[in-house]
């Protein structure tokens, strides 16, 4: 069984690359949204993945580490970061992209509300006042989406980060018994098989129409051939998959939640800086008054957690 080491500047210093190479795999997602489905890029993208990550897992020890004695829960980490990626790359084609990833900070009151069943931590009135004002953030952030018509679908980030919150809980029950090449593999293996389900059932486009709304485009549309033009960023995004996968699995792994979540919130000046520089978007100002209100919760958060430790 591998042992869990604890070392809070390498899980940070993990966080921090995971995070910038999540916001430049995000940037370039969007930029091929309209030449592709999100699936079709997906499956190239786990695909390359998977191959870095089987490189990853050679190098900690050999390619018995995907073997797991809990593959129930691997399925269930697996099939919540599923729904999180497709949730949240819906999102980014409807409103700018740091809009999306301000809302989606919202993960982290996820994270606290879902640490009670999952990992039997205790949770007080405080931190549960803070997921409140937390949740407050996350309607001021919203409500320039739903002034421009977005509609429901401004609720997709919310549904990614509730995905992505139980996936980090799970990462943490599963870390002291499976390596991060382990954890990662999982993963790309679920991303690869949810995206032929794709193809084989919608890949012909069937199941869109000339009204059909931008995210449910991006999902659903019909797979064509990749242009070579677009290989390099292909193959770029599945070699960052691969790292970003490791990175996470290793920053919760090496640290506790405690100490490592708060740099995810540097992902949001990654995404103002490729929403300008790329796509020339700006957030409405309520959605940086949302964001302050999410941060400000998920710090208070993290520091009467860390503070109940000590």
């Amino acid at each position: 069984m591998q042992s869990q080491t604890h070392s809070p500047a390498a899980g940070i210093a993990f966080m921090i690359l995971g995070m910038f190479l999540i916001s430049v795999n995000d940037m370039l997602i969007k930029g091929v949204s309209g030449n592709y489905p999100l699936h079709e890029v997906v499956l190239i993208r786990s695909l390359i993945g998977l191959c870095f990550t089987l490189v990853f897992m050679k190098l900690e020890g050999g390619l018995h580490l995907m073997r797991t004695s809990r593959p129930g829960l691997h399925l269930l980490r697996a099939a919540l970061v599923v729904t999180a990626n497709s949730a949240f790359y819906a999102a980014i084609v409807v409103m700018p992209l740091a809009t999306a990833t301000a809302i989606y900070f919202v993960a982290p009151m996820f994270i606290t509300l879902l640490s009670v069943p999952v990992l039997g931590e205790t949770v007080g009135l405080r931190r549960i006042a803070a997921v409140l004002v937390g949740f407050s953030g996350v309607i001021v952030a919203m409500w320039s989406q739903l002034s421009f018509g977005v509609g429901w679908l401004a609720l997709l980030p919310v549904v990614a980060a509730a995905g992505y919150a139980g996936m980090s809980v799970l990462t943490r029950r599963l870390g002291g018994g499976a390596s991060a090449s382990t954890l990662a593999f999982y993963i790309q293996l679920a991303f690869v098989i949810v995206s032929l389900a794709f193809y084989l059932v919608a890949g012909d486009g069937r199941f869109i129409h000339a009204g059909s709304s931008p995210s449910l485009f991006f999902l659903l549309r019909p797979w064509v051939w990749p242009d070579p033009a677009d290989l390099p960023v292909l193959i770029g995004l599945g070699l960052m998959s691969a790292v970003v996968g490791y990175s996470m699995s290793q920053a919760y792994r090496l640290a506790r939640a405690s100490a490592v979540a708060p740099f995810e919130y540097v992902l949001l000046v990654f995404a103002l800086f490729w929403g300008w520089i790329v796509f020339d978007e700006w957030p409405a100002p309520t959605v940086f008054a949302g964001a302050a209100i999410i941060i400000a919760s998920g710090a208070y958060i993290f520091m009467r957690e860390e503070r109940r430790r000590r």
